[in-house]
């Protein structure tokens, strides 16, 4: 069983966390991370124009390129959280300008990560992401409130490691869709997919985390984490660590509760 797929216990879901590489002490606010009880996470591309994502976002993303952060000090990050971290899975996620140059796919590989999610490559053009299935990443693909029976087949097909359901049309960080269209949605995707569905897009409180929990496979938060990053400077690691327990132990408890 790979990383990935022993991220998500039968048992409880889990708790999927972003942060942007080159945010701060990068190093540091991913151990706080793990320490804090994430199962996965995410290391975000800094990109110049992160279409997908919130102020938030955006504003790290400027913050990371400010510093000089380029591609190759990603991947030497995500290197250096595998040698820290044998067991947690690490999945890059950014746009197609940085993942899709040649030879991106296998650097990573080498660098230790598990997963990728390229926000503006549709299925239609999964071709361009091969390069990562065949150096045994996991391409994990998206699926909106807007993917209809008819085109779920197609956001499916070739996926792997997970299905990240983007809970609202819109961008990262700026609302949060109600509880029971996640149900609905998790029910009807779950329905067409053996994969874990995790569910992600403005989910900031304990209790948020909780009641998504109860339904979906993963829970997926990461605005609310760069907007501490970006509050706290250098004592970010210890108020992320403090957060990202609460989401988990939130997490762990939510099916113990209907027990």
């Amino acid at each position: 069983m790979t990383r990935l797929a022993s991220a998500f216990p039968a048992n409880r879901a889990a708790l999927v966390t972003f942060v942007t590489a080159g945010d701060g002490d990068t190093a540091a606010i991913l151990d706080a991370l793990v320490a804090g009880g994430a199962d996965v996470v995410e290391l975000g591309m800094p990109f110049t124009d992160p279409m997908a994502d919130g102020p938030a976002i955006q504003a790290a993303n400027l913050r990371s390129l400010a510093k000089g952060t380029r591609t190759a000090d990603v991947l030497a990050i995500a290197a250096a959280f595998r040698e820290r971290h044998a067991d947690t899975p690490l999945v890059l996620m950014g746009y197609a300008n940085t993942m899709t140059c040649p030879g991106f796919a296998a650097k990573a590989a080498a660098a230790g990560v598990d997963g990728m999610i390229c926000v503006d490559v549709p299925a239609e053009e999964a071709d361009t992401l091969a390069e990562f299935t065949e150096n045994g990443i996991d391409v994990i693909r998206l699926a909106t409130p807007t993917t209809d029976a008819a085109r779920l087949p197609a956001v499916l097909h070739g996926a792997s490691g997970f299905l990240y359901y983007v809970s609202v049309a819109g961008i990262t960080g700026l609302q949060q869709a109600a509880q029971s269209s996640i149900a609905e949605a998790v029910k009807r995707l779950k329905a067409s997919t053996t994969l874990p569905v995790a569910v992600g897009f403005g989910v900031r409180t304990p209790e948020q985390a909780a009641a998504i929990a109860r339904v979906a496979d993963g829970v997926v938060v990461g605005s609310a984490i760069v907007e501490l990053v970006g509050q706290h400077g250098a004592d970010a690691p210890e108020h992320v660590r403090a957060y990202i327990r609460s989401l988990s132990t939130a997490i762990h408890a939510a099916r113990k509760e209907e027990q």
